[in-house]
């Protein structure tokens, strides 16, 4: 077993009102989240930020920017790249779903980063985000405007063909806090750079996803199990366009997790990830 899991000590007693019938499972909202790319001499690298301890999902864990989709995310929207109809093939939703989990992925992709996946024209992508912009970043952060307004206001389009889906994760029925999320993956546009002042998080870095994962093995990196995964899939590619490439060939079935009794150990697994299989005793918590 990996050191380095995301595992909070209440799991196991949830895990046990869940299958005594005594726990409701909270219904999934739904949630974006984009593993960025950028190239470097010895490898592509991923950008992570590590959530604040005093969060109440997964506080002190290295992920991804990304977060909830938002109502106002469905609502009409300047558009480059395949439309929503086909994302919504892809994303397994109907059209209005897949234009505002698309929508979602690229504004918190700006709002936690300051990266922004848009353009003046359906071929062009910003380069550095203009500093008079900050007032219009911070309103999207505090939830006082719509995305929509924000790319409409700047004259930008957004580049929907920037992204390419890679995963889907719902988390685990037994969570008091559950999402459905869609894992994207893409390229840091040329002339953009991260900014790290993500109210959610306390350190952002860029690492080699491989490199991460061996920070996850020796329980130096605190993960989720869908970052880990996703992190492992990444690993195999050379450069950023590669990965990107390859977003096409990536299975979209949601992955819940699973709870069981065995012969009086709780077992709990990821279907199609053995590696984060746990087996808690009933006696105990861990």
């Amino acid at each position: 077993m990996s050191q380095g899991q995301w595992y909070p000590p209440e799991w196991p007693d949830r895990i046990r009102a869940l299958a005594a019938g005594e726990l409701i499972p909270t219904p999934p909202k739904r949630a974006a989240t984009v593993m960025l790319l950028r190239d470097a001499p010895d490898g592509p690298s991923v950008h992570m930020l590590r959530r604040r301890a005093s969060m109440a999902f997964a506080g002190g864990a290295y992920a991804y920017p990304g977060g909830k989709v938002d109502a106002r995310d469905s609502g009409p929207v300047r558009w480059a790249g395949p439309p929503p109809a086909e994302w919504a093939e892809r994303l397994g939703v109907d059209e209005a779903s897949a234009r505002a989990i698309v929508c979602a992925a690229v504004r918190e992709t700006y709002e936690e980063s300051g990266v922004l996946l848009a353009g003046l024209t359906p071929d062009t992508v910003v380069g550095a985000a203009d500093g008079d912009w900050d007032a219009d970043r911070q309103a999207l952060v505090d939830g006082d405007a719509a995305f929509a307004d924000f790319l409409e206001r700047h004259g930008l389009v957004l580049r929907s063909d920037l992204l390419g889906a890679w995963a889907r994760w719902i988390t685990p029925e037994f969570e008091p806090r559950r999402y459905d999320t869609w894992f994207f993956v893409a390229a840091l546009p040329s002339g953009q750079s991260t900014r790290s002042d993500s109210t959610e998080a306390d350190r952002t870095v860029w690492i080699r996803p491989s490199d991460a994962a061996a920070g996850y093995d020796r329980g130096e990196l605190l993960m989720m199990p869908p970052t880990i995964a996703t992190l492992r899939a990444l690993s195999r590619y050379d450069t950023a366009a590669a990965a990107l490439a390859a977003a096409h060939e990536q299975d979209l079935a949601p992955v819940l997790a699973e709870a069981r009794l065995d012969q009086g150990t709780l077992v709990l697994s990821w279907p199609g990830h053995d590696e984060f299989t746990k087996r808690i005793p009933t006696g105990g918590t861990r």
